[in-house]
């Protein structure tokens, strides 16, 4: 762990209502800080602008109460290193990619998504996103559009190394298990990757406890964190929890969400018993 104070933080996005892989995955941080004596912040993620809702804020709020989880900084109990919803942190991002841009590691891209799943041969990164095949890279420079999203150019073959607190030693190659990533999108807003970044530096968490699809995420993130010489936090990731075919829950999963589940009249305390069995 870090020798600094533990922060630990929770970032629900508003775009559908919890299910049971959130709920595990937020009692899990909650747990961390409670056991180190630390902080946990609430953060409201909600630069998706096509699919969050103001209901699902009210959502996840009334889920996590439910859970029975508290913390200490948040959209709805303030704190000193608010905002703590991403929309209203968007002065703080353009500072923080206009730094990016400035150690050379970046290139303007064109290509949309379809673009790249269509290029020939293009192979899919570890966590199924198709790997860049370096159309603009090779190019230069592209020329700025409405449609000009900005990528963090990868060290091919570079390995990226981190020993994750849940799942041990990891290892992931620049170029093979993800390639160059976006870190500004076409409609002017930072990307996952930068948002994360940026805010988990400035609100000073020491370890991000989240699932283990993000995984390919941190060794993206490791590489923001080194070009803006900053120093990463712990990583923790959760295994994640799957339906009875052996799918991934996700939010269209009705089913395992916890507000179905509170009106079938689950208790938390019943949920939060089964995870201790399996932690």
């Amino acid at each position: 762990m870090a020798s600094s104070p533990y922060r630990g933080r929770l970032a629900p996005s508003p775009t559908g209502r919890l299910h049971l892989g959130h709920a595990r995955t937020f009692w899990t941080a909650s747990q961390r800080a409670r056991a180190a004596k630390g902080t946990l912040i609430l953060r409201n993620d909600d630069l998706d602008r096509d699919r969050a809702r103001p209901e699902f804020v009210t959502g996840f709020l009334e889920d996590l109460h439910w859970l029975g989880i508290r913390w200490d900084e948040g959209p709805d109990v303030g704190g000193p290193f608010g905002p703590y919803s991403q929309s209203e942190r968007s002065e703080y991002y353009a500072d923080v990619f206009e730094r990016l841009q400035r150690t050379g590691l970046l290139f303007a891209c064109t290509c949309s998504r379809r673009d790249i799943q269509q290029s020939a041969g293009a192979p899919h990164a570890a966590d199924d996103e198709p790997l860049y095949p370096g159309t603009c890279r090779s190019q230069g420079k592209a020329t700025l559009t409405t449609r000009t999203a900005w990528r963090f150019r990868v060290p091919d073959g570079e390995t990226i190394r981190f020993c994750d607190g849940q799942l041990g030693a990891q290892t992931l190659v620049a170029g093979r298990d993800f390639g160059d990533f976006v870190v500004w999108r076409p409609d002017n807003v930072p990307s996952y990757q930068l948002a994360c970044v940026a805010d988990d530096a400035a609100m000073g968490i020491t370890e991000v406890v989240r699932g283990a699809d993000l995984l390919v995420s941190t060794a993206r993130q490791i590489l923001l964190y080194r070009a803006l010489g900053w120093t990463p936090p712990d990583f923790f990731h959760c295994p994640l929890v799957t339906d009875e075919h052996g799918v991934r829950l996700a939010k269209r999963t009705d089913s395992a969400s916890l507000q179905r589940l509170r009106e079938q009249g689950v208790r938390p305390e019943d949920l939060q018993a089964k995870w201790r069995l399996t932690s």
